[in-house]
């Protein structure tokens, strides 16, 4: 299996990023289940026609005790996906949401029962406490990737989580495994992707260009690999996910 948790600033195209490397990878044959880490609950609604998940604490709140058809769905384009929720906002700790629907997917068996060959985990932004390095810590993830654009911001966000999962070393934590460029139109984009992931003792695995075709593909609730198959843009996307495990370790 394949442990791999993708991270970035908000607004940087992650959760498109990783709904699209799971279609991609599920195109192929592998069995892949996707983790939605954001209590927005929307990193899996491609998968599901647009439809947002009940979410792991959607499911507590409701009902006292999930089951795991209760909080886990296959998408129309055979993804596996969950959505991990999280409180009520302003009422509590978003990332309190993450380590609790992490222990009711232990306790269910979930990924035991699921048995993917690629487990993804999508992560909110640039924050590293909490409930939100979850995914960083031994047992989850094995393999870290950021998606950053050129731009200021998203590249401090990117450089966040490398300072983070570099203090965690000899931990067994996860690793930084490589950055994904998701371009924004900022001179020098590329330069400065492969400078940052150079200092971070990392490498560019990817470079997607922006897409109109993405954005198409989202009006028809799907991801661009399962609406456009046969475009270019979907062909990137599955380079992008070969180059993802080719970068990842197995375990």
């Amino acid at each position: 299996m394949y442990k791999i948790a993708v991270y970035g600033k908000g607004g940087i195209g992650k959760s498109t990023t990783t709904a699209n490397i799971a279609a991609a990878l599920a195109k192929k044959g592998l069995t892949v289940f996707q983790i939605g880490c954001d209590p927005k609950a929307d990193s899996t609604m491609l998968h599901m026609n647009g439809e947002r998940m009940e979410t792991v604490l959607d499911v507590l709140r409701k009902k006292g005790k999930a089951e795991a058809d209760d909080i886990i769905k296959k998408g129309t384009d055979g993804v596996w996906c969950a959505e991990c929720g999280g409180p009520v906002p302003g009422t509590g700790c978003a990332g309190r949401g993450i380590i609790t629907a992490f222990e009711e997917f232990k306790k269910l068996k979930v990924i035991e029962n699921i048995a993917p060959d690629v487990l993804l985990y999508d992560v909110p932004g640039d924050v590293v406490c909490g409930g939100f390095a979850m995914p960083l810590r031994g047992g989850y993830a094995k393999n870290v990737f950021v998606v950053s654009s050129g731009e200021k911001m998203s590249i401090y966000a990117a450089a966040n989580i490398a300072i983070a999962l570099e203090s965690f070393k000899g931990r067994n934590y996860a690793e930084l495994s490589g950055v994904i460029l998701n371009r924004r139109g900022v001179a020098r984009e590329r330069e400065i992707a492969e400078e940052f992931a150079q200092d971070a003792n990392t490498k560019l695995v990817g470079d997607m260009p922006r897409e109109a075709l993405i954005q198409e593909a989202e009006d028809m609730n799907k991801t661009l690999v399962e609406a456009f198959p046969e475009s270019e843009a979907a062909k990137r996307y599955l380079e992008l996910a070969e180059a993802v495990l080719a970068a990842s370790t197995e375990v």
